[in-house]
């Protein structure tokens, strides 16, 4: 008899989510987790924590330049490092225990220590080997870097290093323009260092539609942050206080050098599977290093599933997520489903940045006849009140059929806006079904209706 039906290895978005919901199922389940806490990258040392900094910074910003016109009159806020930090581990700390009591309450047992996978239906941790039924590989990722980039987590830093600094770097260089980067990039910056990101390639966030590109970078630049386009970083030189960053300008070879006192890599994340023992169990891997998954999140030795960030598809917390509850209904006999074509993706600087479905240029790769609806904030009464008007809705619709196909967000809380454009795209709704209903008066909300009214006769207060 085995011991478990289910064990989980990590104890991430994925996995901790998998575990309730194979409990929940009537499967006996353990979680393995080799942190001293739960929630994985995103609650320790990823999402959580940043989103913590990136508040804070941004309450720094609306009381040094948006408090005064407002009436609100007095010295503007000094910034007390070791107090803001304090704030962040108490937002990580209240998070890892609210998922302790989850595992509690759900009758989860948790095992901690590093998983080692001797044998289909075997977990080994520490001395111990647990037997079950089915194990989810849940295991998540960790930061990518270069070669000749050494990082020590004190100059040279990943987003974990970068989210503890002993103290506020006069100048900070990023290397790589994605959405780690430019996150904490952003908070930097409104604390007051000087930022400059590095990217090998000619625009920002690689993969999302042009035109919000281009906007993106444009509002970034505005807020002080420098960027160095088409550059390919060499190497990394650093000493005990500040760092050098050498790097060749793709377009003429030209090599350059700047200086920094901290250097975020923020160069995209790789499958983290260290001490499994996938090779031993003969599990396909991609060139990539990602485990081969079948439609049932089952890989090729029967038994063994996995999910987030070590398969295929966006590193996001909510696809994880959505992954760990599918495998699970599965592996209880039912039928689990990801709809991979509606997974939204959030930016969280200010303004926010979101996405889902197609870009304009996907659409015109696949030769497909669509139309768009757009509408500028700068209309919205609600965003104007709160100096808020930078930035647009754009809804991509079939020329056709007026379904909807994809929308592209910036603005305020544009990561919480895109949902209703989610949920449309989830039942098939056309542009006009969005632009049809009735949407509360101010809200940033009905910046998406107007978007999806200038899909057909066109918007009301453009």
């Amino acid at each position: 008899m085995a011991n478990y039906d289910v064990i989980i290895i990590g104890a991430g978005p994925g996995g901790y989510v998998s575990a309730i919901r194979c409990a929940q199922l009537g499967l006996k389940t353990a979680i393995v987790e080799g942190r001293d806490t739960l929630g994985g990258t995103c609650l320790n040392v990823g999402c959580i924590p940043s989103k913590a900094l990136l508040h804070a910074s941004h309450m720094l910003h609306e009381a040094e330049h948006n408090f005064g016109a407002m009436g609100l009159k007095g010295k503007s806020p000094s910034v007390d490092w070791k107090q803001m930090l304090a704030y962040k581990d108490d937002t990580i700390g209240q998070n890892t225990k609210g998922v302790e009591f989850l595992m509690k309450k759900n009758k989860i047992d948790v095992i901690k220590g590093w998983a080692t996978i001797p044998a289909a239906g075997n977990v080994q941790v520490n001395d111990d080997v647990h037997e079950t039924k089915n194990i989810i590989i849940a295991s998540g990722s960790e930061p990518a870097s270069l070669p000749g980039v050494e990082v020590d987590e004190k100059i040279v830093v990943t987003s974990t290093g970068a989210l503890e600094l002993g103290k506020i770097p006069k100048k900070m260089v990023v290397i790589g323009a994605g959405v780690i980067g430019l996150e904490l990039g952003s908070v930097y910056a409104r604390l007051g260092s000087e930022v400059t990101v590095v990217e090998f390639l000619d625009a920002i966030t690689p993969g999302m539609d042009a035109e919000v590109q281009r906007s993106f970078q444009n509002l970034l630049t505005k807020q002080g942050l420098k960027f160095i386009m088409g550059a390919a970083v060499q190497k990394t030189e650093a000493n005990k206080t500040k760092a050098k960053v050498h790097y060749k300008l793709r377009k003429d070879d030209s090599e350059h050098v700047i200086e920094a006192d901290t250097v975020l890599v923020a160069t995209g994340r790789k499958p983290f599977t260290n001490g499994l023992g996938l090779d031993t169990l003969g599990i396909e891997m991609s060139p990539r290093g990602q485990i081969k998954v079948g439609a049932d999140w089952q890989s090729n030795v029967p038994g063994i599933y996995a999910i987030g960030d070590v398969i295929d598809g966006p590193m996001l917390a909510h696809k994880a997520e959505d992954e760990g509850l599918a495998a699970a209904e599965q592996i209880a006999g039912k039928h689990g489903h990801v709809n991979y074509s509606v997974i939204p993706g959030v930016i969280y600087t200010h303004p926010e940045v979101a996405n889902v479905g197609e870009t304009e240029e996907t659409l015109k790769e696949q030769g497909r006849n669509y139309k768009v609806g757009k509408f500028s904030f700068m209309g919205n009464g609600r965003a104007k009140a709160v100096f808020a008007g930078e930035g647009f809705v754009k809804i991509l619709a079939d020329k056709d059929t007026d379904r909807i196909l994809g929308a592209h967000i910036i603005g305020p809380a544009a990561g919480d806006l895109i949902h209703e454009v989610c949920v449309a795209m989830e039942f098939g709704a056309s542009a006009e079904d969005l632009a049809m209903t009735c949407h509360a008066h101010p809200t940033y909300s009905e910046a998406v209706r107007e978007a999806a009214l200038a899909c057909g006769d066109g918007a009301i207060h453009a």
